[in-house]
C-alpha cells in the first residue's frame, strides 16, 4: 500500500492570497469605518465610506495580486525557456551540471551520474526544472487564482464592519466595529496559524495587535479631523 503524505506548502498560493485579503480587508475597512464615525460624520456618510473601501480595496488587492503573481510567472517561463533551449542544444553539458548537483547533494559520482540519466531520460526538463532551478508545480505562480482569492477574501473581510455600521445603533457604533473586528481578527489568525502549522496563539496576537492599532491610529485621526472641520 502506498503511503500518502499531506504538506502544507502545496496551498501555499492561494492560502497566502486569501489570508492577507481577509485581514486587509478587515483591518482597512473597520479602521476606515471607525475613522469616519468617530469624526462624528452620519450614519449614511459612514456606510458610503464602507462600501467604498470594500470595492476599491477589493479591486486593489485583486489587481496587485496579479500584477506581481503574473511578474513572477514570467520570470518562471522565461527560466523554463531558457532551460529548454539549453537542453537542446548542450544537453551533454546539462547532465553534467545535473549530475554536480546530486554530487553537492551527497550523492558518489557514480551514483549521481546515473540518477542523472534516468532522470533526463524520462523528463530532463521536469529534472532540471525542479533541482536546478527550483520549480515545483505546487508552488507554481497562478496569477489569476491569486487575484481572485485576494479579492474574494477582501471583500468578506471588508464586509463584517459595513454589516454591523448599517445595524449598529449610532452610538454604539465605534465599538462594535473595532469590537467585532478584533474578535474576527483573532479567529483568522488562529485559523491561518493552524492551517500554515504554525501556533494559533502567536499568530491570533500578532493579527489582533496590528488590526487594534490601525483601528486605534484612525480613531484618532478621525476625532482630530472632526474636532477641527467642526
Amino acid at each position: 500500500m502506498r503511503h500518502r503524505e499531506w504538506h502544507r506548502s502545496g496551498h501555499i498560493g492561494w492560502l497566502r492570497a486569501a489570508v492577507l485579503g481577509a485581514n486587509d480587508g478587515l483591518i482597512s475597512t473597520a479602521s476606515l469605518v471607525v475613522g469616519v464615525a468617530a469624526s462624528g460624520t452620519a450614519r449614511g456618510a459612514v456606510l458610503i465610506a464602507g462600501v467604498a473601501g470594500l470595492v476599491a480595496g477589493s479591486m486593489s488587492m485583486a489587481a496587485g495580486e496579479y500584477v506581481s503573481v503574473s511578474s513572477q510567472a514570467d520570470t518562471e517561463s522565461a527560466d523554463m525557456a531558457r532551460e529548454r533551449h539549453e537542453l537542446a542544444t548542450q544537453p551533454d553539458a546539462e547532465k553534467d551540471e545535473l549530475t554536480r548537483i546530486y554530487e553537492d547533494r551527497g550523492l558518489t559520482p557514480e551514483l549521481a551520474r546515473q540518477v542523472a540519466d534516468q532522470l533526463m531520460e524520462r523528463d530532463a526538463l521536469g529534472a532540471h526544472a525542479r533541482d536546478e532551478l527550483g520549480l515545483f508545480e505546487a508552488t507554481a505562480a497562478r496569477p489569476i487564482q491569486a487575484a481572485l482569492a485576494s479579492a474574494i477574501a477582501f471583500a468578506v473581510g471588508a464586509a463584517l464592519p459595513v454589516i454591523i455600521a448599517a445595524i449598529a445603533p449610532t452610538a454604539m457604533l465605534s465599538g462594535l466595529v473595532t469590537a467585532s473586528a478584533l474578535l474576527l481578527l483573532v479567529v483568522l489568525g488562529a485559523l491561518a496559524a493552524r492551517v500554515g502549522g504554525a501556533g494559533m496563539v502567536r499568530g491570533a496576537l500578532r493579527v489582533a495587535f496590528w488590526g487594534a492599532l490601525a483601528m486605534a491610529i484612525s480613531a484618532g485621526v478621525g476625532r482630530l479631523f472632526g474636532t477641527v472641520v467642526a
